[in-house]
């Protein structure tokens, strides 16, 4: 008997789930029940999911607003319906177009207009899919209206938005958070009536006892309408079905592809290769994803076509076709990977592939699938409302003082200490919590089709300016939409731009196959990098803990990288199993600890669980259980069971499998523990691999042509660290660093030889088209021969000239920042020619010269100049350092000093606080020593408070030095951040 009730998704409007309103909808008697979000159709597929489960039958549509200005609500009267609503919202939402009074014919759809929007429009005409809502509050409005007497179009329209006076509360919150506005400022017309809430349907038939008429219409009405979506066991793949024309030649084509490619991955296909090929076949033509492998594979093949780099890594690392095909550049047959991992019958969704592009070029591939297939959209995400950031927007609602909103957001209020309004602010802030606040788009997920995107869902374009649909993965997974992953990272545009680099500044060596992993995999050079830490800018590998791992373990190998990649990950490290690892890895005589079995079917990784995939071996050889059940069991223990009554009973299997085989419980208990504890952390082993390529191909260039990398790596945003560090990174590799020069810089860095010159894109406050000037025209006419002759042809203003000039990007002219200051001054004053535009000139102007008195300088003013403008110095930093320095040791001194309690001077890199196993605060830094060497310390719970870290600088570090598997770090007693000079020079 409700046309028109709104969830939380009628986003800042709303104030309960889809869940909440079917389960009003049973309180209320209500056995049928319309969801018509505003603007949005977020909601409804769960909604028909979850009605199912509630034995209610779900109707759908959208309530088309303008603002809070209801214009008409939209009911599918079935799937068709459905469809051509969304075509139809979509078609407003994507050109960001306002509602008309009145839609165009809709087939399959019942339009509803409110009766207010009737009387405004003086509407006398209604098509045979027209209808006049009535709430309650209108009854007595109706009796003496013109509108009484078409009896055939009236029908019960009572919003429903609230529940009761405290969602009432947080409606009109929502709606001043929406319109930014104080609480006492809102409009009576931006919210939504105190009456807008569901009546027992006996009460609201009760209401409109008076007009029987309208009861039946409503009734008929929503007879009319059902809608369908296959869940649970009727759940059907939707993702694009055939690739081809039919089945038979989607196969013959896959086939085809292996049976060509086979060769270019194994010179020597073995019976293994070829069993383990046949396998995987005959499972993903049985379970029909052959589609989804030509379809990844033609993504690949337009990449690889256009010279575009890509990683295929996930699960899909497992598969030996997605390996032949190249999808993936790790073999499963090498790393033995389970394809059950992969894919197996249990799993009724298709295999992921995760498939990684420069960040630069994934626009240009995800421009590519939109073009090449017909039914495309990417997939949505909920930016929820967090709860420091709601108390903050209730705070500025209620018109709390900023200072006010600062401590009970960071909540350094107790509540005793706290006023109503701040209670009423908290309060609120708690319902709010979760509440979706925006769709957004997810990082990665596509969706490929077989039925139009609308079919589903209406769509929007956020900025990139791709249609988005307005569900999450969670309904897509439901419903059976599958997304594909296609995500950007910066490691490898750093490796293209790197390449291109090399090439440029190293004109007369030979090209570099950086596909050549099995080389770099053997290169004794690039594994020292490894187990040294020297892995700064290499993806994936260069943070410091990841670096302090490689040394305790002293990695030296691919696989070595691939389980450190793992061991890293929370699973292994808060089980404890990190340690144990290490000490086995290192200390082969500690492998004996491991019990026999465990050792037995992981002896790689010396008993200890290091991967997914070992979840799966044990299930498999210590429980006996089918690969495809220890994959169910592996999925259930990461959340992710398709049915709870299936993951128990595989639960169930393995103890008693177990017990048959005469395990004693203790035993039993222990080895699932450390599964329970593992598994949903734990990295695919196949995962690990692919990363561990890039890393490798980025050690080569790192180790081979430092200065081109680490350029490369600047390029790209850099990583990890700070842009600061990287240009130390590369000075200890080597370089010179320059600053920008009007000769010499572009936008980004550029390399000549040994030397980087950095780019004008530092300058923050440079102006782009200054820029694009300064280039284009020494790019036509020649390098600048002095600042006259800058003048002379760029149009320039004196506050862009000055930040030139105090960047020393004129240093070529042998004149200090003072005397060009001046006669940059003289010029500009004179002719304000500059600030507009340059005319070509026949002659060469004669400029006078001025003879000004000896200006002094320091180079303490260039560091603040530097600062300033761009954000980091290139000097030594611990030459700025007034504090005295007492003695102490040096970084690459700490293994001389273990247990003892020393001093140490550190430029700080990195730093980040922790949490201790108690839960109790810590702080993790990361520091230089003078020579440019790194030390790690800990400020552990007794000194975090005691010995803050107050931003970038030199800090005097006296603590404890500890060694652990070879790796030092200092434990800090005390720390302190040393004085500096100031820019004040007499």
């Amino acid at each position: 008997m409700y046309l028109n009730c709104h969830t939380y998704y009628s986003l800042r409007f709303g104030t309960f789930s889809e869940i909440e309103l079917l389960q009003l909808a049973k309180e209320n008697n209500s056995s049928c029940i319309a969801l018509t979000d505003i603007n949005n159709t977020s909601a409804c597929m769960n909604f028909v999911q979850q009605a199912k489960k509630q034995d209610i039958k779900p109707v759908i549509g959208v309530d088309f607003r303008n603002g809070n200005s209801q214009q008409f609500v939209a009911l599918a009267k079935n799937n068709e319906g459905f469809k051509n609503i969304n075509r139809y919202l979509s078609s407003f939402l994507e050109a960001k177009k306002v509602f008309p009074d009145k839609p165009k014919f809709l087939e399959d759809v019942f339009i509803i207009y409110p009766f207010e929007k009737v009387l405004e429009l003086n509407l006398t005409d209604f098509k045979e899919n027209e209808f006049v809502g009535i709430s309650v509050a209108e009854i007595n409005k109706l009796r003496f209206s013109y509108l009484k007497k078409y009896e055939d179009k009236l029908v019960i329209q009572q919003q429903v938005t609230i529940r009761n006076k405290k969602d009432f509360n947080a409606h009109r919150l929502l709606r001043a958070i929406g319109n930014n506005l104080l609480l006492s400022k809102l409009p009576i017309t931006e919210q939504c009536l105190p009456t807008d809430i569901m009546h027992p349907v006996t009460d609201l038939q009760q209401y409109f006892n008076e007009f029987p008429n309208l009861i039946a219409n409503t009734k008929f009405l929503l007879q009319q309408c059902k809608i369908e979506f296959g869940f649970g066991d009727k759940r059907e793949n939707q993702n694009l079905d055939l690739y081809g024309n039919s089945f038979e030649e989607d196969c013959k084509t896959l086939l085809h592809l292996c049976n060509t490619k086979i060769y270019k991955r194994y010179k020597n296909v073995t019976q293994e290769v070829h069993n383990r090929l046949q396998k995987e076949l005959k499972v993903i033509i049985d379970l029909k994803f052959v589609s989804f492998f030509l379809i990844n594979y033609d993504i690949i093949s337009y990449a690889k076509k256009n010279n575009f780099f890509h990683v295929g890594r996930g699960s899909g690392a497992n598969s030996i076709v997605a390996y032949i095909i190249g999808i993936t550049d790790v073999d499963p047959i090498e790393l033995d990977l389970y394809f059950e991992r992969f894919l197996n019958p249990f799993r009724a969704s298709p295999p992921d592939f995760d498939i990684d592009f420069s960040w630069k070029d994934r626009e240009e591939v995800t421009q590519y699938i939109f073009n090449r297939f017909e039914n495309v959209a990417l997939l949505a995400t909920y930016n929820t409302f967090k709860y420091r950031a709601v108390v903050r927007e209730l705070g500025k609602v209620f018109g709390l003082p900023k200072e006010e909103i600062d401590k009970i957001s960071k909540g350094k209020r107790q509540p005793i200490e706290l006023d109503e309004m701040s209670k009423l602010v908290l309060k609120y802030g708690k319902l709010i919590e979760g509440f979706p606040n925006y769709v957004s788009v997810h990082s990665a997920g596509i969706l490929i089709l077989d039925k139009p995107v609308h079919y589903y869902s209406a769509t929007s374009l956020p900025p990139k300016g791709f249609a988005t649909v307005q569900f999450d993965m969670n309904i897509a997974d439901d419903v059976g939409i599958f997304k594909f992953d296609i995500l950007g990272q910066r490691g490898l545009a750093k490796i293209k731009d790197a390449l291109e680099i090399i090439k440029e500044n190293n004109p007369n060596h030979p090209p570099i196959d950086i596909t050549d992993i099995e080389s770099f995999k053997k290169d004794k050079k690039i594994n020292n990098l490894l187990k040294t830490g020297g892995a700064i800018g290499a993806y994936y590998v260069e943070s410091p803990a990841m670096r302090g791992l490689m040394q305790k373990l002293q990695t030296q190998d691919y696989l070595g990288l691939v389980a450190a990649s793992s061991i890293i990950r929370p699973g292994v490290s808060g089980s404890g199993m990190k340690d144990e690892y290490i000490k086995r890895h290192r200390f082969p005589e500690k492998r004996k600890e491991a019990h026999p079995i465990l050792l037995e079917i992981m002896p790689e990784t010396y008993g200890v669980m290091v991967y997914q995939e070992d979840v799966m071996k044990v299930a498999n050889k210590f429980a006996d259980l089918t690969l495809g059940e220890a994959d169910v069991l592996r999925r259930g223990m990461s959340g992710k069971y398709r049915s709870l009554s299936e993951f128990k009973a595989v639960e169930d299997k393995f103890i008693n499998n177990c017990r048959k085989k005469g395990f004693k419980d203790e035993l039993i208990f222990e080895v699932w523990n450390q599964i329970k504890s593992f598994a949903g952390y734990a990295f695919a082993k196949g995962h690990s691999a692919s990363y561990a390529v890039e890393s490798y191909q980025s050690l080569f260039l790192k180790c081979y042509y430092p200065i081109e990398f680490m350029t490369a790596v600047l390029n790209n945003g850099g990583g990890f660290y700070s842009t600061e560090h990287y240009i130390h990174e590369a000075k200890m590799c080597g370089a010179i660093v320059e600053l920008p020069c009007i000769n010499k810089s572009d936008h980004g860095n550029i390399v000549e030889q040994k030397t980087i010159y950095l780019g004008f894109g530092y300058l923050k406050n440079l102006e782009h088209l200054v820029v694009q000037r300064i280039l284009t025209e020494r790019q036509l006419y020649g390098e600048y021969k002095s600042l006259d002759d800058f003048l002379d042809r760029i149009a320039i203003s004196i506050e862009q000239l000055t930040i030139l000039i105090k960047i020393s990007a004129f240093r070529f002219t042998k004149k200090n920042k003072p005397a060009l200051l001046w006669q940059a001054l003289f010029r500009l004053q004179k002719s304000k020619i500059n600030q507009k535009s340059i005319q070509e000139k026949l002659f060469t102007p004669k400029h006078k010269t001025f003879v000004l008195p000896e200006i002094k300088t320091h180079w303490i003013e260039d560091v603040y100049d530097e600062m300033e403008l761009i954000g980091f110095t290139i000097h030594n930093y611990f030459k700025l350092v007034v504090d005295e320095f007492h003695p102490h040791i040096k970084a690459r001194e700490m293994h001389l000093h273990a247990d003892k309690n020393v001093l140490l001077y550190g430029k700080l890199v990195n730093t980040r606080h922790n949490k201790t196993s108690q839960g109790k605060l810590m702080r993790l830094s990361t520091f230089i020593d003078a020579d440019g060497f790194y030390f790690d310390a800990v400020h552990f719970t007794d000194v975090v408070h005691l010995y803050p870290i107050n931003g970038m600088g030199i800090y005097a570090c006296y603590g404890k030095i500890t060694n652990r598997f070879g790796f030092c770090s200092m434990n800090i007693i005390e720390s302190k951040k040393m004085g500096v000079l100031n820019n004040k020079i007499d």
